[in-house]
């Protein structure tokens, strides 16, 4: 196997024919056919992409193919979000009368979608503290089918046990899909541990540079086809230029990350003893109650951190005011820092009770950190800090 900017470079080469050293952009929404014999076997392929861009394109056949090679998959598919993504995957996978496990601490639409949708339709589910590996053998049934992760959490940055929780849902017989957004795979591979399917909001780390919105799965063949024939009902298709600049943004993904590491980590560090600071939620630190399970199954800890301030939703207003390399916007992984007050952002997408359930504090500030010069960005925050250090 390759290294990861090897593959992160070169992974989709024998999908690239021509003499271009950057993948043209195939902006065709069909492809015609010589003869009906060949028009008969480009309609009937599975997850073909020369026949009709929402079952495939080949811009979406290379990026899929570098994200499964960088997570150790056997093959993936693209969607237009990574929302488009998980929704697609539950609804490939379940049927009514399944039951789901969830984190309580995830990303507020996937508990939408597993506590507020999928009920809808018959699908039952039930919400469990990560941190507790008891939890989740207590809330696996007979009708588990599907167990979804996310470590680090966001925004909470709690951590799974990934080998221990694979173990326990696949002697229930369960599937485990897990958003492995966060961590990216040059700092986790889910795949390792078992994991079935492993999706990414690609927006995020894969992309990199906010100027993409887009979802992405990757694991076995037999089950990316499973989500693929859902896929092409659904219709989550994402479109061929956006293919194209997520795999741009994907060919320095192992550099970007190494900076968010490193970033992240400074930060975390010199923001844990500032006094207007309760405390600092990032997986690379000694102080975090998960430090040992985190070096156990990451290579880094990420580029995200969060702060809960002393003062509340007064301290977070006023960090948030005083910051000025930070932007105040939703999403993560962007070249540019990036921060957000995670309790006004979900309020639209969880109702109040999972809010108040999530542990999600006023005073929380959700911090994703760019490639930014280090000392600029430490020093951006203790500034911004020493103001709300007055409250």
């Amino acid at each position: 196997m390759t290294g990861l900017s090897t593959t992160a470079v070169h992974g989709d080469d024998g999908l690239n024919p021509g003499g271009a050293v950057a993948p043209p952009i195939v902006q065709s929404a069909t492809f015609s056919a010589a003869s009906d014999e060949r028009f008969t076997a480009i309609a009937t392929e599975t997850r073909g992409s020369t026949f009709y861009t929402r079952y495939g394109n080949p811009n979406h056949a290379q990026v899929a193919a570098v994200v499964a090679e960088l997570e150790g998959a056997e093959t993936g598919l693209v969607t237009a979000s990574g929302m488009g993504a998980i929704s697609t995957v539950a609804l490939a996978l379940l049927s009514a009368g399944d039951h789901v496990v969830v984190q309580r601490s995830t990303y507020g639409g996937t508990t939408s979608l597993a506590t507020g949708l999928l009920p809808r339709f018959g699908v039952s589910c039930t919400q469990v503290d990560q941190t507790d590996l008891g939890a989740f053998e207590r809330a696996i049934r007979p009708q588990t089918r599907l167990v979804l992760v996310e470590t680090p959490s966001n925004p909470l940055l709690e951590l799974t046990d990934l080998t221990a929780v694979v173990e326990l849902a696949h002697a229930a017989g369960a599937f485990v899909v897990v958003d492995n957004t966060f961590a990216t795979p040059v700092n986790q591979r889910p795949m390792s541990a078992g994991a079935d399917l492993v999706w990414h909001s690609g927006t995020k780390f894969l992309g990199g540079h906010s100027d993409v919105s887009a979802g992405v799965v990757v694991g076995a063949a037999e089950l990316i086809e499973r989500v693929w024939q859902t896929a092409i009902v659904t219709g989550s298709t994402l479109g061929p230029v956006d293919a194209w600049l997520l795999l741009r943004g994907i060919r320095t993904l192992p550099l970007r990350v190494q900076r968010h590491n490193s970033n992240a980590a400074a930060l975390a560090l010199a923001l844990e003893g500032h006094p207007a600071v309760a405390r600092v939620r990032y997986p690379g630190l000694p102080s975090h109650p998960q430090h040992a399970l985190a070096r156990r199954q990451m290579t880094g800890f990420g580029g995200v951190l969060s702060i809960d301030l002393k003062a509340g939703r007064a301290g977070a207003a006023a960090l948030l005011a005083g910051l000025g390399l930070a932007k105040r916007a939703a999403s993560l992984g962007s070249v540019s820092t990036l921060v957000v007050h995670p309790r006004s952002m979900w309020a639209g997408i969880v109702d109040a009770e999972q809010l108040a359930a999530s542990g999600i504090g006023d005073g929380l500030v959700r911090v994703s950190t760019g490639i930014e010069d280090t000392a600029d960005l430490v020093d951006d925050f203790l500034t911004a800090l020493d103001k709300a250090a007055d409250l």
